[in-house]
C-alpha cells in the first residue's frame, strides 16, 4: 500500500503579514492569495519492521529511527516529526507507527511561496488519508497551523496552511482566537488566464529567513510602533481593493494595487527589501511593469510583477541580467489532494 498527497504552493497577492498574531488578534487581518501549479508532495509506505524512515530524495537526505511514540524534533525532518508526534498523540492512542515517508517540494525553502506550511499540509494530509481520520478542510489547515506554530514554535502567519488546504483564489479573514474564514472567489476563467499571463513570477535565486522578519514584525505590533501598524492597516485595505478588482475583471488595476502594497510593506519592518531587490524592482518597472512585490515575508526568494499588454517580454529581458529565473505557472482551483494505491 502506498499513500500519497500533494498540496499547491501559493502566491500572496495582497494583505501579506496581516495574518500574523498579534496584529490579526487585535485588528483582524485580510489576505488575498492564489494557489499555483507548483506542489509539495508526500508519500507514506506502511511497514512492519518497527522502524520510521525519512527521505528527501531531491536533497539525498535520510534518517531512520526506532518506532516510538514521540520523536525528538531536530535534524532535517522537523516538520515530519512534528506531524508524527501530534498524530500519534491525538489520533492513534499514543501507539507508535511504522512506515517510510518521503517528500518533495517544487520550490526551494525560503522562496516566499509558502513552502514549509504547504509541505506541512501535505504531510498532515498523507496521515489523514492513511489513518482515515475524520478531518475536514478547516480541521486539516488548523491542525497544520497548530503543529507548525505551537508545537514546533516556528514563527509565521496562518494564510499558507489554509491556502494549501483549500486551493484556488481566496479572500481570507483572520481574527482573534485563531478564527479564520476562507472566502473562495468566483473569478471568471478569462480573468484568471489574463492575470497569470500578465503576472511575471521571478525567482531571484536568493533565500531569506522569514522567521526573523516575522519576529521583528511581531515586536513592532507589541511595542505599538505606529508606522508599522499603520502600514499593516493599509495592506489590509489593499486586499479588499484587489478582491474587488479581480472580481470585476479590472485586471490592469493589479499593477497599481501591487505597488501600493509594496510601498507600505517596506514600512512594516526592516529586512523586507534590500539593495538587490530594489534594483530588480526598478529595472522591472522601467521596462514596463506597473507594480510588483516580494513573495512571502520579504528579503528574497520570488518576486512578482504585473506587466500589462505584452510588457512581460521586455520585463523578462530586463530581469535576465540579474541571474535569476522567470517561472511559468498557472493558477489552480484545487487544494490538498490525497489518494491510496
Amino acid at each position: 500500500m502506498i499513500i500519497r498527497s500533494k498540496a499547491p504552493l501559493r502566491l500572496g497577492l495582497a494583505g501579506g503579514g496581516t495574518d500574523v498574531s498579534p496584529y490579526s488578534d487585535l485588528f483582524g487581518g485580510a489576505i488575498l492569495n492564489a494557489t499555483i501549479n507548483m506542489y509539495a508532495y508526500t508519500t507514506i509506505e506502511p511497514t512492519d519492521d518497527n522502524k520510521i524512515s525519512f527521505l528527501l530524495p531531491d536533497m539525498d537526505v535520510a534518517e531512520e529511527h526506532e518506532s516510538v511514540s514521540e520523536l525528538d524534533t531536530d535534524g532535517a525532518f522537523i516538520l515530519h516529526k512534528g506531524v508524527y508526534n501530534r498524530i500519534v498523540k491525538d489520533y492513534n492512542g499514543g501507539k507508535p507507527l511504522s512506515f517510510r515517508i518521503s517528500s518533495h517540494v517544487d520550490a526551494p525553502a525560503g522562496s516566499g511561496l509558502g513552502t514549509s506550511s504547504t509541505l506541512m499540509v501535505s504531510i498532515v494530509g498523507a496521515f489523514v488519508e492513511w489513518l482515515k481520520l475524520p478531518l475536514g478542510e478547516y480541521d486539516i489547515a488548523h491542525l497544520a497551523y497548530c503543529i507548525e506554530r505551537k508545537d514546533l514554535q516556528m514563527a509565521g502567519g496562518k494564510q499558507d496552511q489554509y491556502a494549501a488546504t483549500f486551493g484556488g483564489i481566496n479572500f481570507m479573514e483572520f481574527y482573534k482566537d485563531e478564527k479564520v474564514i476562507v472566502n473562495p472567489l468566483r473569478v471568471r476563467q478569462r480573468f484568471q488566464d489574463e492575470l497569470a499571463h500578465n503576472l511575471v513570477l521571478y525567482y531571484t535565486k536568493t533565500s531569506r529567513q522569514s522567521a526573523k522578519i516575522i519576529e521583528e514584525q511581531t515586536k513592532n505590533v507589541v511595542k505599538k510602533n505606529e508606522t508599522s501598524i499603520e502600514a499593516m492597516h493599509r495592506l489590509k485595505e489593499q486586499s479588499v481593493w484587489m478582491k474587488e478588482a479581480i472580481l470585476k475583471g479590472e485586471i490592469d488595476e493589479m499593477g497599481k494595487i501591487l505597488d501600493f502594497g509594496w510601498q507600505y510593506k517596506k514600512q512594516m519592518t526592516k529586512g523586507i527589501t534590500n539593495p538587490l531587490l530594489d534594483e530588480i524592482y526598478a529595472a522591472a518597472t522601467a521596462a514596463g511593469a506597473t507594480g510588483g512585490k516580494v513573495s512571502g515575508a520579504g528579503g528574497g526568494g520570488f518576486m512578482t510583477f504585473y506587466c500589462p499588454g505584452i510588457a512581460r517580454y521586455e520585463v523578462e529581458k530586463a530581469l535576465s541580467k540579474f541571474g535569476g529565473q522567470v517561472k511559468r505557472y498557472e493558477f489552480t482551483n484545487e487544494g490538498l489532494k490525497t489518494w491510496t494505491m
